[in-house]
């Protein structure tokens, strides 16, 4: 056939002739299938046949007169040209011998599946997924197509979206010229997700870039919804050393709300194709509540990601992280890969500079969602309702809508943040906003309401996947760092952190490893539950039951949530430093932050000085909260055991005695945690004098101390750190603390123990930094913004010495 060219004989060399979309997909079926890959099968309508419509038709001067002479950046214009160049393309007729091909490609689809398979066409423009511009949602994609007539209206409709408003001014941005951008078509058996699931994936952290990750997006029915971004889909991520190690579980996941979902309506109006064989319905309460993909299937996903990335990487020969679409069919219950491009933003950032934005001050927060980026942008808030409305907005102003759409992009890109109702990170409001490098909040469900017309607003994406949209225009820094300069330190410079949610954003900053991974944090922000309450919801009122059931839904087991939960946080810190060690601190709360969870009143007692009362590891045997820990050892052994982070480093808080540090030691070994199996290493927080004093008992059970200057300076000076009246007494630089400092660390030299610190200390003051250095302490560890500095000081300090 002369138009038409099968999956089975096209490759990603062809693209100039079939388009990005069926290059791809032709490379899959021919090189992946084998692998285990599936992909469905189908046929391409080349470039050839889109110029052989137009020539036949005469259409090529009616398109000049329409695009030679006009500027793109006047929307009103771009909108009326770009309705009357879709007119010239749908008005030609297709010549007979191109449908009679077609006609042929679907008998043969026929023959292949059965006579009922339908049929997704698709554009395939022969400038897609080049490296520099992705072309997402630039042309139209129509489904459930099950007839000739059908089949040959969608092939000219796919044609003339390739005069779609957003097309227009994507390819003057992009610099392609309007007549060279032909455009292909893809004919392919229709996944039945619209009975299934469907969604996005990247090889990739899309918003940082972190590599050791696949990033996954889905929801019921048909993808379209999460491309759109008119909902929050589900979200997972699998860390892909551990994976390819052979360990099979997820790093971390959200259940998204899920709002709508698509489906076919079951019958086809030719004269709306685009509107009448789709229809979103609300989505059943019984699946809004539960992930949309098991995770065996999240497993399938990342494992054709990894098998794509591969393939495509070795063609390359570089590394080619890449973006997906897949779909989960409701009839078969196979997974389906239906599209595969280059990941165009993150992957084309080079060198070694790392830019972070920091905010020097916080304000009010109007509203939050998923930040797209790490960037801050402010301005006036500037609602725009429909697309008509479009040419009011100003270059500047934050854009503020309900949700976007690709025929938005002439005026996003000119925004100084942008912020939706409704979306995920993979919708094309956070596609485009990537590409542009303009911050954006997504989901946030109320902006609209929240953002006033006018109101000075500051868009921060700066402080993890959660983004927030202050009042007021606050100042920010942006901290550039040429990466490549930074020698390597002697003294290992590690750091503290305890929120999952910035580990991918952080793990381009040259540490050592995490010397302190806050267990409080997750448990705090993510599970809000006491651990007993969990274990013993019996022993809870039914106001606080019914709440625990509540947010344990989408689990097996109340337990099962608060394992897995803790679990997913912890192994998402331990992979942004993987393989080097990350340390970690079981539970240290006092009773009174204890009982300020979910449930928790009806476990702690109450105490005049929780600060050096019932804490650390005083509970873990403590019939009290023995089970709790259990939970805690269960979860610490699913993430070393179970997900394969044997960098995980357990430490133990505020052991008080040499024998209260044996019993911990056993009951850990009781619930699975034995010290030296499986490489395990269990450190000790050296934050009480009576770790300094006994320090030669202490190195017979714990396999290095990390010293917590924050308690050891309270426990020395005798001051309590929590109270302002006696402040001013409270000082790490004391020279009896710096004298325990050092009593701790050659305790630890003569017992052939690592010493460590992750108190705030070296954070606040350079002098401590350069004391600990002078002492030859083995690590360092620090909040994340002291990192840098404190790098560039030490290099300097190690050379003087």
């Amino acid at each position: 056939m002369k138009y038409v060219q099968w999956f089975k004989g096209l490759g990603i060399e062809d693209v100039p002739e079939v388009g990005g979309k069926n290059a791809s997909l032709g490379e899959m079926y021919q090189n992946l299938t084998e692998e285990g890959v599936r992909v469905p099968n189908g046929f391409a309508v080349t470039a050839s046949a889109y110029k052989y419509v137009l020539d036949a038709n005469k259409a090529w001067d009616k398109l000049h007169a329409e695009l030679d002479d006009f500027d793109p950046d006047d929307v009103k214009e771009l909108q009326a040209r770009g309705k009357r160049c879709r007119k010239i393309i749908y008005s030609c007729s297709i010549p007979e011998d191109l449908q009679e091909e077609i006609r042929r490609g679907y008998a043969a689809l026929k023959d292949e599946y059965d006579d009922t398979v339908s049929l997704a066409v698709r554009s395939s423009a022969t400038a897609e997924d080049s490296p520099e511009a992705s072309f997402a949602g630039q042309n139209d994609t129509y489904l459930n197509i099950a007839s000739e007539e059908a089949l040959i209206d969608a092939y000219k409709r796919c044609l003339a979206s390739n005069f779609t408003d957003r097309s227009i001014h994507y390819k003057f941005d992009n610099h392609f010229d309007y007549y060279k951008v032909y455009l292909s078509v893809v004919v392919m058996k229709m996944v039945r997700s619209d009975e299934g699931a469907s969604g996005v994936m990247f090889s990739l952290d899309t918003e940082t870039g972190f590599r050791d990750v696949v990033f996954i997006n889905g929801t019921w029915g048909l993808g379209e919804n999460v491309v759109q971004g008119t909902i929050d889909p589900d979200s997972f991520y699998v860390h892909k050393p551990t994976y390819t190690q052979g360990f099979r579980t997820v790093l971390k996941r959200r259940l998204g709300k899920k709002e709508l979902k698509m489906i076919f309506t079951g019958t086809l109006n030719l004269d709306n194709i685009a509107v009448e064989y789709t229809k979103n319905i609300e989505t059943p309460a019984e699946e809004r509540t539960r992930f949309c993909i098991t995770d065996k299937d999240v497993m399938v996903l990342a494992d054709y990601a990894i098998k794509v990335e591969n393939h495509y990487s070795k063609k390359a020969g570089f590394h080619k992280p890449m973006d997906m679409e897949w779909a989960k069919d409701g009839e078969d219950g196979h997974l389906y890969m239906v599209q595969a491009r280059p990941e165009t933003v993150e992957s084309q950032k080079k060198g070694a500079i790392l830019e972070m934005y920091h905010l020097k001050k916080r304000g009010t927060i109007l509203t939050t969602g998923r930040a797209v980026g790490t960037k801050i942008g402010r301005g006036k808030a500037h609602y725009i309702p429909f697309a008509d409305r479009l040419s009011e907005f100003q270059p500047g102003e934050v854009l503020v809508a309900d949700t976007t759409t690709p025929d938005w992009e002439p005026v996003m890109k000119t925004a100084a943040a942008i912020v939706t109702n409704r979306g995920g990170r993979t919708c094309h409001a956070a596609i485009v906003s990537r590409e542009l490098g303009i911050p954006a909040i997504v989901g946030t469900d109320n902006a609209t309401e929240k953002l006033a017309d006018g109101r000075e607003v500051t868009v921060s994406c700066a402080e993890g996947e959660t983004g927030y949209v202050y009042d007021g225009m606050l100042d920010f820094e942006i901290i550039r760092t040429d990466l490549s300069a930074l020698p390597k330190t002697k003294t290992e410079i590690m750091m503290n952190l305890g929120n999952p949610d910035l580990a991918f954003s952080l793990s381009s900053l040259p540490v050592d490893g995490i010397g302190l991974a806050r267990m409080e944090f997750i448990i705090n922000e993510y599970i809000k539950a006491h651990p007993m309450a969990l274990k013993h919801p019996e022993k809870v009122d039914e106001e606080t039951r019914t709440e625990l059931e509540k947010i344990s839904e989408a689990y097996g087991s109340m337990e099962d949530f608060f394992v897995k939960t803790l679990s997913e946080g912890v192994a998402t810190i331990a992979a942004a430093v993987y393989p080097k060690p990350c340390v970690v601190r079981m539970s240290d709360f006092k009773s009174n932050e204890y009982a300020t969870l979910l449930g928790g009143k009806f476990f702690e007692p109450e105490e005049d000085n929780p600060m050096i009362g019932f804490r650390g590891a005083a509970r873990y045997s403590n019939p009290a909260y023995e089970e709790g820990f259990a939970l805690e050892c269960a979860a610490m052994k699913r993430v070393r055991d179970t997900m394969g982070f044997t960098n995980v480093i357990l430490m133990i808080p505020f052991c008080r005695r040499v024998e209260e540090g044996e019993q911990v030691i056993d009951t850990m070994a009781k619930y699975g945690l034995r010290r030296g199996e499986n490489g395990l290493k269990i450190y000790v927080m050296c934050e009480i004098p009576n770790n300094v004093i006994l320090i030669d008992g202490f190195s017979k059970i714990f396999d290095g101390f990390s010293i917590g200057s924050n308690d050891l300076t309270q426990l020395t000076l005798g001051v309590d750190r929590d109270s302002e009246i006696v402040s001013f007494d409270y000082d790490e630089r004391d020279p009896g603390v710096l004298q325990m400092i050092k009593l701790a660390v050659e305790g630890c030299r003569r017992n052939h123990r690592h010493s460590g610190i992750c108190g705030q200390a070296p954070s606040d003051y350079p002098e401590v930094a350069e004391y600990l250095v002078r002492l030859g302490i083995d690590s360092i560890s620090l909040n994340p913004d002291s990192v840098l500095k404190t790098i560039q000081d030490v290099v300097k300090l190690e050379k003087n010495i």
